[in-house]
């Protein structure tokens, strides 16, 4: 049975039991600042099992079902192995206040048995077996004896995974089954009846919730029969265009590029460009893991290229925002194995140089800063180049190497007002004649609602994040992620949209709140700046945040109203670097 039959029968068999298909949601967490990227299935579906959002309303339904791309970052260094994956596929189906836990175990049976013609004999589950939280799960144990002996069912505690959740530091969580062919996990059954918050509290929920996930690639290797993950036809067709001999020593290479190939294409179709932060920063080190790889096994400059291709090629149906990010995809990869490629050969003769006069076996931290900051290794990359020559890292001197990196870039930049470039002294006065104050003051603003203005415009087509700016007497200047080149009907509509806010005259409001209530009402931050536990946002518009058109953390000033800026013109547009756009604009 082929993977695109098994996505099928997963879902008419759900669709048929009354649950609505949902399309996965992005790689990148939209409103979701406590998780990186997406873990798992149920992360766009939180606000449903708190009850701040309702799925009848937003579905026409209480259950629901999907297959989600997810990504795990704490498996990339085991990645190479015949098991780890970091980009994987998540099929779940939920109840937000309909069915339970009877319903969940016997649908699960049935699935397995009856659509997979899985014999009973290889299935077995665990369920919670209770602790001085939470009550034991009867109630899901004696469903499971409708199905299985009891010596099949085993009952586990937290440790042992039968607790799951919440996906970050606080949110909905609850027992969980696990269900198990020929001993290998396939499914988790997490039955959603406490909030989890800090302090190991868990708070029931008002309306209990059902949070049901099939790790797909494993599913797939059970029902292919298949020796490893990377022997089905989701990663076989992958590895087959890497030239390599079946010997153990080559296989992990070829089972890293072919996970980091596939990975890589995703998160750049969801709009991650290559950066020293965040996402950006799982992008860069994949790639750049394994740019390395390639290396090893002597392959050919833009191998990743074809790669990336056949990514496309087998994924694209059930997910077309690849086809469409094709040519993006394709470009972000060859400026960036292009660029690595430059400094790789000269940084691992660097990293030679450093083992030979090692005594003590170890790096320095300084040292692994230098591989970094000259060569552009990840710290990730040395720890395991230092590991293959039996070599240790000293990671708190790396550390420290960062931080008074860190700290000699920032020095100029903490006499700055909100980020935007605004020199302050102690007084708090600027150290620009009082004439400039009034027109950099309606730039500071101006300035705000064009971030603003970008995320309406481009951010349907990838994250658009802050990466600097800087304001003068006559013009502002704003750097952003963003992959291409604005089109001049883009910039015209940027323009247009800054200019109407302008026009409607709209209350421009300051207000300290603490940071984590500032957050969660989704002021913008600037990525470079620490904040205090307690910040100043500064909205436009409505002064209810959670209505406000643009509000960030800023310590002004700013003009009052909005039509005290004056009309807005964006002068330029242009490239600052690679993955980074940069406009210059002023106001009349």
């Amino acid at each position: 049975m082929t993977s695109r039959e098994i996505r099928e029968k997963f879902l008419k068999f759900f669709e048929d039991k009354g649950h609505k298909i949902v399309p996965s949601s992005s790689l990148v967490p939209k409103d979701d600042p406590s998780v990186l990227l997406t873990t798992a299935g149920m992360q766009q579906f939180k606000p449903y099992f708190t009850g701040d959002k309702d799925p009848m309303k937003d579905f026409g339904s209480r259950q629901t079902i999907s297959i989600q791309k997810s990504f795990r970052t704490s498996d990339i260094d085991e990645v190479g192995d015949e098991s780890h994956l970091t980009f994987f596929e998540m099929l779940g189906h939920f109840s937000f206040g309909s069915y339970f836990k009877k319903e969940t175990i016997e649908w699960t049976f049935e699935l397995l048995t009856k659509i997979f013609g899985i014999n009973k004999e290889r299935i077995s589950a665990s369920v919670f077996g209770g602790d001085q939280k939470i009550p034991k799960d009867q109630e899901s144990y004696d469903a499971w004896l409708r199905f299985l002996p009891a010596e099949k069912i085993k009952q586990g505690d937290r440790e042992e995974g039968n607790v799951w959740g919440p996906a970050g530091p606080e949110g909905p969580c609850g027992a969980c089954n696990e269900v198990y062919v020929d001993g290998l996990e396939v499914a988790t059954l997490v039955f959603m009846e406490y909030f989890y918050s800090k302090g190991d509290i868990f708070i029931p929920l008002k309306q209990k919730g059902v949070d049901v996930g099939w790790g797909f690639e494993r599913f797939v290797k059970v029902i292919q029969s298949a020796p490893t993950v990377f022997e089905t036809d989701l990663l076989e067709p992958i590895i087959q265009l890497i030239p390599h001999r079946e010997i153990e020593n080559e296989m992990r290479s070829v089972r890293i590029i072919a996970d980091h190939a596939r990975a890589t294409t995703f998160l750049i179709a969801d709009g991650v460009l290559p950066s020293n932060i965040g996402a950006g920063y799982i992008l860069r080190r994949l790639l750049r893991r394994a740019i390395r790889y390639g290396r090893v096994l002597n392959l050919d400059k833009n191998f990743l290229i074809p790669l990336s291709q056949k990514v496309i090629e087998m994924y694209k149906e059930f997910y077309p925002e690849l086809s469409k990010k094709r040519d993006d995809i394709f470009t972000i990869i060859q400026k960036e194995e292009e660029k690595f490629s430059k400094t790789l050969k000269q940084g691992l003769k660097e990293f030679e140089k450093m083992l030979a006069v090692k005594a003590d076996r170890t790096i320095s931290g300084n040292d692994a800063f230098y591989l970094y900051e000259s060569y552009g290794f990840p710290m990730e990359l040395t720890r395991e180049l230092a590991k293959e020559k039996g070599f240790l890292i000293d990671e708190s001197g790396w550390e420290i190497a960062l931080k008074k990196h860190q700290e000699i870039s920032r020095a100029g930049a903490e006499k700055k007002f909100g980020g935007h470039g605004l020199e302050k002294v102690p007084s708090s006065k600027f150290q620009v004649p009082s004439s400039d104050i009034e027109k950099i003051t309606r730039l500071h603003t101006a300035t705000h609602l064009l971030h603003q203005a970008l995320h309406d415009v481009l951010g349907s087509e990838a994250e658009v994040k802050q990466m600097g700016s800087d304001i003068t007497p006559e013009r502002t200047r704003f750097d952003f992620t963003f992959g291409r080149k604005l089109t001049p009907e883009e910039i015209a509509k940027i323009e247009n949209i800054i200019n109407d806010k302008i026009k409607l005259n709209l209350p421009v409001t300051a207000q300290k709140m603490p940071k984590e209530i500032a957050l969660k009402l989704e002021a913008r931050a600037f990525f470079k700046e620490k904040y205090p536990d307690e910040v100043n946002v500064y909205s436009v518009g409505d002064p209810d945040l959670s209505k406000a058109y643009s509000k960030e953390f800023c310590d002004g000033p700013h003009v009052k109203n909005t039509g005290e800026i004056g009309r807005f013109k964006i002068i330029k547009e242009e490239s600052s670097s690679s993955g980074i756009r940069r406009i210059r604009a002023t106001v009349e």
